[in-house]
């Protein structure tokens, strides 16, 4: 990679960063073009540059932040034995990333439906398929041995990330009694007696 090269992926990652830290300290409100250049000390022409819009900016940071979510995840998948530990280890690698990049978490969950991801839609869809692709082979493995009820893929998606992702929304919003250590202790188990066979 040539020094100009590094330069241009160095300055990327410096807005992708300051962006995030931006969304953190001011929220959906205070997320703008202008507070992200101020705070990382780039221009406006090279946010443009490298991300084509500030739209561009906030779909990269959130294809970022959910291939970071899903790399731990598979990560922690790929470390187990059996279907009930592989839910366990998948369950408590989405909390623990929710504690641990609070900030990211706190993105991905706000932003999920906000306008300003409508530019890298498509490549967001596709990073997210990719990502479920590997741990929806992960799921059929243990169907075909039996370990997990036969059930439509998208159907076990939701039994299991729906309750996981709803426990971390809760927990950012901070509007709710919700204590996540709880949750990864007793969420795991909720969710294995639901996909567990007969």
């Amino acid at each position: 990679m040539s020094p100009k090269q590094q330069r241009g992926e160095a300055t990327a990652d410096l807005l992708l960063t300051s962006a995030l830290d931006v969304y953190a300290t001011s929220g959906q409100q205070g997320f703008t073009v202008n507070a992200v250049t101020a705070a990382s000390g780039v221009s406006l022409g090279s946010l443009y540059h490298h991300f084509g819009s500030f739209d561009g900016l906030a779909g990269a940071l959130y294809t970022r932040c959910t291939e970071q979510l899903f790399d731990e995840m598979i990560a922690a998948l790929h470390r187990s034995r059996t279907a009930r530990s592989g839910l366990r280890a998948l369950v408590q690698a989405y909390l623990r990333f929710t504690v641990e990049h609070r900030d990211a978490a706190l993105f991905l969950h706000a932003s999920a439906y906000s306008g300003y991801l409508a530019a890298r839609a498509e490549e967001i869809r596709a990073v997210k398929a990719a990502k479920l692709a590997v741990v929806a082979d992960w799921m059929r493995a243990r169907i075909e041995k039996g370990e997990i009820v036969p059930l439509p893929g998208p159907l076990i998606e939701v039994l299991v990330m729906g309750p996981v992702a709803e426990a971390a929304r809760r927990w950012l919003s901070s509007t709710y009694d919700l204590d996540l250590d709880q949750a990864a202790r007793l969420l795991p188990d909720a969710i294995w007696r639901s996909l567990r066979p007969a």
